[in-house]
């Protein structure tokens, strides 16, 4: 399994950004897909899910400025960041895991059975 990040940067605050995640190397029915971020000295945190269906879960720190999406035929993972902030400065990780269909898609989901990309920046500044 690859998973390819892109779309980080620096920001000042109250802009926007859209990282991507491009991934490869499985074939799933379903799958779990999602962002974490983790800032230095600070436990990784799981900012967003989506499942196959769409269906989609947030961290309440991003609920109302974050929109995870995903495109199927296309494996490929985004999330619409706007309303930035200082504390959203982070490294930005995406997964993916396989998951069943009595399973609920979610960041301890994948944070137990994810694979992960190498992460982006991403750096709010005021």
């Amino acid at each position: 399994v690859q998973l390819v990040e892109s779309g980080g940067g620096s920001v000042q605050a109250g802009g926007s950004l859209r990282p991507s995640c491009a991934a490869s190397g499985y074939t799933y029915r379903r799958s779990c897909m999602g962002w974490f971020r983790q800032a230095p000295g600070k436990e990784r945190e799981g900012v967003a899910s989506i499942d196959s269906d769409g269906s989609t879960d947030y961290g309440e720190s991003v609920k109302g400025r974050f929109t995870i999406s995903r495109d199927n035929a296309k494996n490929s993972l985004y999330l619409q960041m706007n309303s930035l902030k200082l504390e959203d400065t982070a490294m930005y990780y995406c997964a993916v895991a396989q998951i069943a269909d009595d399973t609920y898609c979610s960041g301890a989901y994948l944070g137990a059975f994810g694979h992960w990309g190498q992460g982006i920046q991403v750096t709010v500044s005021s």
